[in-house]
C-alpha cells in the first residue's frame, strides 16, 4: 500500500473542514492515477492515529466518498477505489438565490455555455444569508468554482445588498474560484469576477429611452412589491424616483395592484411581479381602457409572453449573464463586467 503520508495531506491551519480536506487528497490522487479503480484505501483508524483526527472525521469523509460513488466498502476488508475521478471536468457549486423564471434562464444559459467542460451543481438558499453561509462552509474546498448570486432580505423582508457573514465567508474562498452574478457586492475585493446588473442606473436609463412615449401620461406609477418571499433591490424604486424627479413626472409607488384600482386618466404603470401584471390587464379589459393610449404599461424582466401579447419591457439580458459568467470561467477571466439592460418597445406604452 502507498504510503499515507503521500495519499492524504492536511493542514491544521486551515480553515477547510478536515473531513474535505481528506476527501480532496483522495480525489486528487485517483485524478492523476496515484490510485488506481480496485487499489484498497487507507482504513479510517489508520488515517485517525497518523493524523490525530477523531474517528467521526475520517468516517464522515469516507461517507462523502461512498456518496460521490467514487469509493466503495467490502464488509470486513476495508474501503477500495469504485471509479476514475476525471479532472478535465471543472467542478462548480452553483448558488441561486430563488426559483424564478429569469433566475432558472441564466443558470441553463451558464449550463449550456459550459457544455461537457464541467459538471454544475445547483442549491438554493432563498435570499437567506444563514443558508447560503452554511452551504458555503459546508462546500470550502470542495469545488474549483463557486457562483454566487448575492440576493438577501433582512428580519423585515426588505432587499438587503450586502450581509457581513455572507462577505466573510466569501472572503476565505480564493479570489480566482468565486464568481458574482446578478447583484455587485461592492465591499468584495475588485479582482473578484461579476457580470451584474446596475438596478438603479438601469432602470433610470430605460425610461429615459422611453420617454419619448412617456411624456403623453400624466402620472407614472411604479409597483414595487412589499413583504413578499424574495424581495427585490430598492435600487429599482431609487432608480425610478430619480427618473420622474429629474424629468419632471408625476409619480407614485404602490406596494400592488389592488382589486378595484382607482384609475385616472393617462396613468403609466411599471410592475416588477407577474401577479401584478396579469391583475393590471385584467382591470385594464374589464374598464374598456386601451393599451398604449388611455393607460401604459411596462413590464420589468422580459419573458416570451410578454413578447407575444405586445407588452412593452425593460430586462436585462439573462441568456448574455449566464454565457458571460461560463466564459470568464472557460478562459480564466477575473473581469467586472456590467450586464446588457434593454428597453423592449412593444406597443403598451
Amino acid at each position: 500500500m502507498i504510503a499515507l503520508d503521500n495519499i492524504i495531506r492536511i493542514n491544521h491551519e486551515s480553515r477547510i473542514p478536515k473531513y474535505l480536506q481528506i476527501v480532496n487528497s483522495i480525489v486528487e490522487n485517483i485524478g492523476r492515477n496515484y490510485l488506481i479503480v480496485g487499489e484498497k484505501i487507507p482504513s479510517i483508524n489508520e488515517i485517525s492515529e497518523e493524523f490525530f483526527l477523531s474517528r467521526d472525521t475520517v468516517e464522515k469523509a469516507y461517507n462523502e466518498l461512498k456518496k460521490r460513488k467514487i469509493v466503495s466498502s467490502v464488509k470486513g476488508k476495508g474501503y477500495y477505489v469504485a471509479r476514475n475521478v476525471s479532472h478535465t471536468q471543472i467542478k462548480i457549486l452553483f448558488l441561486l438565490n430563488k426559483p424564478s423564471y429569469y433566475k432558472l434562464e441564466i443558470y441553463n444559459s451558464f449550463l449550456n455555455s459550459l457544455g461537457d467542460s464541467a459538471t454544475v451543481d445547483l442549491n438554493l438558499y432563498n435570499c437567506d444569508p444563514t443558508i447560503l453561509t452554511s452551504i458555503l462552509r459546508e462546500n470550502m474546498g470542495a469545488y474549483d468554482y463557486y457562483v454566487v448570486m448575492p440576493h438577501f432580505k433582512n428580519d423585515k423582508q426588505e432587499h438587503q445588498n450586502e450581509n457581513d457573514a455572507v462577505l466573510d465567508v466569501l472572503n476565505e474562498l480564493p479570489e480566482d474560484k468565486l464568481i458574482i452574478m446578478d447583484n455587485l457586492l461592492p465591499s468584495l475585493c475588485n479582482n473578484i469576477a461579476s457580470v451584474c446588473q446596475d438596478f438603479k442606473s438601469d432602470i433610470y436609463h430605460a425610461l429615459e429611452e422611453g420617454s419619448r412615449n412617456l411624456v403623453k401620461y400624466d402620472k407614472l406609477i411604479l409597483v414595487y412589491p412589499e413583504n413578499v418571499l424574495y424581495p427585490y433591490p430598492q435600487e429599482i424604486r431609487e432608480g425610478f424616483k430619480k427618473f420622474c424627479s429629474s424629468y419632471g413626472f408625476d409619480s407614485e409607488v404602490i406596494p400592488t395592484i389592488f382589486p378595484d384600482m382607482e384609475f385616472g386618466s393617462n396613468d403609466a404603470y411599471i410592475t416588477i411581479e407577474e401577479n401584478d401584471l396579469v391583475n393590471l390587464m385584467r382591470q385594464i379589459k374589464d374598464h374598456g381602457m386601451q393599451l398604449g393610449k388611455d393607460v401604459g404599461v411596462i413590464s420589468y424582466n422580459d419573458t416570451p409572453l410578454k413578447e407575444l401579447l405586445g407588452i412593452t419591457v425593460m430586462s436585462t439580458d439573462f441568456k448574455v449573464m449566464g454565457e458571460t459568467a461560463a466564459y470568464m470561467i472557460k478562459k480564466g477571466k477575473s473581469e467586472q463586467v456590467k450586464n446588457v439592460f434593454n428597453y423592449i418597445e412593444r406597443g403598451s406604452i
